[in-house]
């Protein structure tokens, strides 16, 4: 697989390519499918929807890794706080996390609840191209910590900030068992058939340095260490968001460093290239036109060069709205600009 090769740094015939939320709204086979399932939810939880979605991107965009088909809030929603998802609002909890109590209360062992995720995990290993890499993802503690404090995505992150700082060891005690539980949850998508795992720190970046590297990254540190203990041939991406100037600051036990678009990849490349293989980091909305996209991408190429230490990837995920045509087109100038 050359996904998994470039992961562990490996000569390969030109630079992998996959995009974040590369299965969604901009293609029309999505739309069709999403409109099968009365709720997000059950899209998520649906073995035979979830499984078509996830190869949708192999067959149309042709892209050298499937990443599953979920949502990072499923954990949450297991661990017994009752999700939905709003029309124009997004993931909403109605019973939050506000103290000790409503921490212990929390049902022990909920990644044993989430069978239909490894079932799908199967389901997609087993129907995907022997080529072709299946990533399999969760959201990081700091960032499932903030929805469940919050009750929904948040600008100032109020609840989170104010544990963080008036009661830090409610934060700790929440972030400690949403670690052993991530760590189940990952360690179960390995085995069902996953062939790389990725974390996602989306609101990283909410945190200044010090309380990010206590509250997130080390969490962070210890979720890969043990993962790597269990599954040490499967390699391990970490997207924390918004940390550009953290850079020298973050190490750990994992193979790829996904580079938000906010992130030079010329400094990333100096300060994280010696160490970790680089993914990342087009702009998504440079996709809008095609000129500022093959712009973005030479652009990319010659700061990375040929180094089979590479995986190019967009700085976020896809945007609803985006022209399917630009990314068909992107897969191709991609794997066109940087063969070898």
């Amino acid at each position: 697989m050359i996904f998994i090769d470039a992961c562990f740094r490996k000569p390969t015939p030109y630079t992998p390519i996959w995009l974040m939320r590369q299965a969604g709204r901009y293609l029309s086979e999505y739309q069709e499918v999403r409109r099968q399932a009365k709720h997000f939810l059950d899209l998520c939880a649906n073995v035979k929807l979830a499984t078509e979605v996830t190869l949708q991107p192999i067959e149309i965009l042709d892209v050298d890794a499937a990443i599953l088909f979920s949502d990072i809030l499923l954990l949450p929603h297991a661990m017994g706080l009752p999700l939905e998802f709003l029309p124009n609002m997004g993931p909403k909890f109605s019973r939050t996390i506000t103290n000790l109590e409503d921490i212990q209360a929390l049902k022990p062992q909920a990644h044993q609840q989430l069978g239909y995720v490894y079932e799908i995990v199967a389901n997609v290993r087993a129907q995907l191209d022997k080529s072709k890499a299946l990533i399999g993802f969760s959201g990081a503690p700091w960032t499932l910590a903030t929805y469940m404090i919050e009750g929904q995505g948040s600008k100032t992150y109020q609840h989170s900030k104010k544990l963080l700082y008036g009661q830090p060891q409610v934060l700790h005690a929440l972030l400690e068992k949403l670690s052993a539980e991530l760590i189940a949850y990952l360690s179960k998508q390995a085995e069902a058939g996953a062939n790389a795992l990725m974390l996602f720190d989306s609101w990283a970046g909410a945190l200044e340095l010090e309380a990010y590297l206590t509250f997130g990254w080390s969490y962070i540190q210890q979720i890969t260490h043990a993962l790597k203990a269990k599954h040490p041939n499967v390699p391990l991406i970490i997207f924390p968001k918004g940390v550009g100037a953290y850079l020298g600051h973050l190490n750990g036990d994992f193979e790829v460093f996904g580079c938000d678009w906010g992130t030079p990849l010329k400094m990333a490349q100096e300060i994280l290239g010696d160490r970790y293989v680089l993914q990342g980091n087009l702009e998504p909305a440079r996709l809008y036109s095609q000129e500022a996209m093959i712009q973005g991408v030479e652009r990319i190429l010659k700061v990375m060069g040929k180094d089979p230490g590479f995986i190019f990837n967009l700085g976020h995920g896809m945007i609803a709205d985006l022209p399917r045509v630009h990314a068909l087109e992107l897969v191709h100038l991609v794997r066109e600009k940087s063969r070898r």
